[in-house]
């Protein structure tokens, strides 16, 4: 017995001096790790002019400014203040150049730790620089890169994105509250499901036209506010959004999880009718060449707030009223999303080239290439129903 517990204990003692550990790892102090990149118009900071004016420079058309949140900010070196003498929870450091590559092995010549993208959560591409690079040109390097993970989520700025990262409150790290307001699609529709960079780069190699969600900032704060179209044909930023029209493309896709529709009465005062539930069928017709849309949306919801303190919800005329109150309302944001989709910007960003390739595969492979332009003379008609089954837990 003694000389097998001997030879066990021989065993795993070789076992242990033959293992090795990660022999190519580095440790976290000596790391600078950054959770947010911010990607505008080429534009050097004044931080980048003095020192180019010291003989910082070196050859380069400035096509990009690239922004890092590098977190936490002891990972880079001593602590800051803030103006309110409180301690910064990030670093943003920014480099103008003409490749990514580049400009973040330029870190290496003004931080004493080298910089990694391995828990990189949001990517912010500012709409003027989209508007003029392609979005596969801006992402090529973020795509190709082992570094970054493709659960890396995009967004685009109509404002200078870096912005966007200095938009924090005290004791925040902007890049994080981001990434954790995508939680609060199941609270309203305004917020889109976030787009992963796996998905971006299925979408633009399908070359269909897409939306990311828009953010808008102050020095202080940050909104997601509506979203910026990508022309799937060039690439580029063509348009935006408002939040009505992101809350309607919700709907047509049946990707409504949570919300509100607030409409007036004939007194004009508001009244909310609060989403429970919701189902959106998508039928594509095809009768020879003709190609034509029907959408069915139906809906259960809750009464729960009424300004015409007058009336009884209760009753069956008011609770009528109310349901083609709220059926009116819907059907005009579907329409201006309608009107913005194919006649202002002539794209299709709500699915229906997706229901198209799946319903009628082989009249897809005929308009796939120019569907964008086919989709804005093709006639879409929309059934919508909501249906009150409750009025919360007062009838005055």
């Amino acid at each position: 017995m003694c000389r097998r517990q001997l030879l066990n204990l021989m065993l795993i003692m070789g076992v242990l001096l033959t293992q090795t550990g990660c022999w190519s790892s580095f440790e976290i102090e000596d790391l600078s790790l950054y959770g947010g990149l911010a990607l505008d118009e080429g534009e050097p900071t004044e931080t980048e002019q003095d020192l180019n004016k010291q003989g910082g420079s070196y050859p380069r058309k400035n096509l990009i400014t690239a922004t890092i949140q590098i977190v936490p900010v002891n990972s880079f070196g001593s602590k800051s203040k803030s103006d309110k003498g409180h301690t910064a929870q990030y670093l943003n450091i920014s480099e103008t150049g003409d490749s990514l590559l580049e400009i973040l092995r330029q870190y290496s010549v003004r931080l004493e730790r080298m910089v990694i993208g391995h828990h990189l959560k949001v990517i912010i591409i500012s709409t003027k620089l989209a508007q003029k690079q392609s979005m596969d040109q801006i992402l090529d390097f973020v795509l190709r890169d082992n570094d970054i993970r493709p659960s890396c989520t995009v967004f685009l700025s109509e404002g200078k994105a870096m912005d966007v990262l200095e938009a924090s409150r005290p004791g925040e790290v902007s890049a994080f509250r981001i990434q954790g307001m995508l939680r609060n699609h199941y609270r309203t529709s305004k917020v889109m499901k976030g787009v992963n960079l796996s998905q971006l780069d299925a979408l633009m190699n399908s070359k269909r036209s897409f939306v990311l969600q828009n953010i808008i900032s102050t020095k202080k704060d940050l909104e997601f506010a509506g979203a910026g179209i990508i022309k799937g044909e060039t690439g580029n930023w063509i348009g935006s959004l408002d939040q009505p029209d992101v809350e309607s493309i919700s709907w047509i896709k049946g990707e409504v999880q949570g919300g509100a529709i607030k409409s007036y009465t004939e007194k004009n005062v508001p009244v909310i009718y609060e989403i429970k539930s919701m189902k959106s069928k998508m039928k594509a017709k095809v009768q020879g060449d003709d190609i034509s849309f029907h959408v069915d949306i139906q809906s259960q919801g809750r009464f729960t707030e009424n300004w015409d303190i007058k009336n009884d919800p209760s009753k069956a005329q008011f609770m009528e009223e109310a349901e083609k109150i709220f059926e009116k309302r819907l059907s005009q944001m579907i329409d201006s999303l309608m009107w913005k989709m194919q006649s202002k910007y002539k794209v299709d960003v709500a699915g229906f080239g997706e229901c198209l390739s799946i319903q009628h595969p082989h009249v897809w492979k005929k308009v796939k290439d120019h569907w964008d332009e086919e989709f804005s003379q093709i006639p879409v008609t929309f059934d919508i129903k909501l249906k009150i089954t409750d009025f919360g837990s007062s009838l005055k």
